[in-house]
């Protein structure tokens, strides 16, 4: 009678089913392999947008460098060197000091492709102007 009842109560749990012994049915067969297609594109999006973020923020940072050694050249009364290819260079004058801002759109191969465009500014106090 006990058992009867555990049977009634959840029905297979004596048996073994199709996962647990190795075999799928005909129903399952081939849906890890629909589930991965469907998770790959979302994959390597995520993961080709990490690599431009990546090259944004590189080039970002050689705009800095840039900007940094422009600034502190022109804040001298120095030439300063072209912009990198691409990129744009802005001076001007705030109050005392020298900033200058350069901006380039990210690279093609990248989020440029998106519009983005990526600046650095630095500002250094004007010798020029005070001496």
């Amino acid at each position: 009678m006990g058992q009867a009842m555990i049977e009634a109560a959840a029905p297979g749990c004596g048996r073994q089913s199709a996962r647990q012994d190795g075999r799928s049915s005909a129903r399952e067969r081939g849906s890890v392999t629909a589930e991965f297609a469907t998770a790959l594109p979302a994959i390597l999006l995520c993961l080709a947008l990490c690599v431009c973020a990546v090259q944004a923020v590189a080039q970002q940072a050689r705009l800095l460098d840039h900007a940094a050694s422009a600034a502190r050249l022109i804040g001298r009364g120095d030439a300063a060197p072209s912009p990198p290819a691409g990129a744009t260079r802005a001076v001007g004058a705030d109050g005392g000091l020298v900033c200058v801002t350069v901006s380039a759109p990210s690279r093609p191969a990248g989020l440029g492709a998106l519009g983005v465009t990526v600046s650095a500014r630095s500002c250094v106090l004007d010798d020029v102007g005070q001496g």
